[in-house]
């Protein structure tokens, strides 16, 4: 996809399901957004970038993180997501939301520090999208972007969306190295182009963690067949209600072994990229 063909993606296809279920995935997400929060050197009065802030949690958190001297832009280019976003930080006077490709836009000032959750992924042109941001960073500033990591160490794809072909058959292979959600998968790769784009400092870290989806193993399912990997399987098969349902049965016994006594906990692996603009 090109960067056009993303926002139409999430602005007329992903992004209403996302809203809905907004709720549910900031609570399966929690601790990707903890780490991301962790790691990001965030002081009070930041100016701060969230690149694909989509429904504001991420921008929510820096917002706090930073104070009130501190001002926060949220990006993206799903409107669809931003007037969810907008709702939800109204009353904050430290934000600002912008709809606006990060491939390409024009910052009017730079920013001490930037921040992503799972937003970096879908560039069109990886290098040209960070080689824009550098020139969007202050001396000093410094980049910190959450990502998932190599597919076979996610089970929160790969699961639901093997027991879906077991119902349903194969599915077109996805070339991974694509604009999507693992195409930051291969750190040294990405590493590379961070460096391309001109980038200084560049690092990864890579953490295992659990998801915490909210819910039990049927209402998890649930979720998977509207937002995910199970849901692209039911969509290109174009099943119908009784099919469906055998997915979310076969999806939720799938997903059942993750079960605790603290309920779900589903093991994820996330590279988190980092650079710093010398001084």
């Amino acid at each position: 996809m090109t960067n056009a063909e993303q926002e139409e993606f999430w602005t007329s296809n992903a992004g209403p399901k996302w809203v809905a279920q907004q709720a549910q995935m900031d609570a399966v997400l929690a601790p990707v957004m903890a780490l991301l929060m962790a790691r990001a050197p965030l002081e009070k009065g930041d100016r701060v970038l969230d690149i694909g802030c989509g429904t504001g949690v991420s921008v929510a958190a820096a917002a706090q993180a930073i104070g009130d001297t501190g001002h926060v832009t949220g990006l993206d280019i799903s409107q669809t997501m931003l007037d969810l976003a907008t709702q939800r930080i109204r009353a904050a006077t430290n934000i600002l939301l912008l709809k606006a490709d990060a491939q390409s836009h024009r910052f009017a000032s730079p920013f001490d520090a930037m921040i992503s959750r799972f937003g970096v992924m879908f560039f069109d042109d990886t290098v040209a999208a960070f080689s824009n941001l550098d020139t969007a960073l202050a001396p000093g500033g410094s980049m910190t972007f959450a990502a998932w990591g190599p597919a076979p160490q996610n089970p929160f794809f790969l699961v639901p969306a093997k027991a879906a072909v077991s119902v349903l058959g194969d599915m077109p292979k996805v070339d991974r190295t694509l604009p999507g959600p693992f195409a930051f998968e291969d750190s040294a790769r990405v590493l590379e182009k961070m460096e391309q784009a001109g980038l200084a400092n560049t690092g990864v870290e890579t953490v295992a963690l659990d998801l915490t989806p909210p819910g039990n193993a049927s209402e998890t399912a649930a979720l998977f067949l509207d937002i995910g990997p199970a849901q692209r399987a039911v969509e290109y098969h174009e099943t119908d209600a009784a099919m469906t349902a055998k997915v979310q049965h076969a999806v939720a016994e799938a997903i059942s072994v993750f079960e605790t006594p603290s309920g779900l906990r589903i093991p994820a692996c996330i590279h988190i990229y980092s650079a710093r603009k010398p001084a």
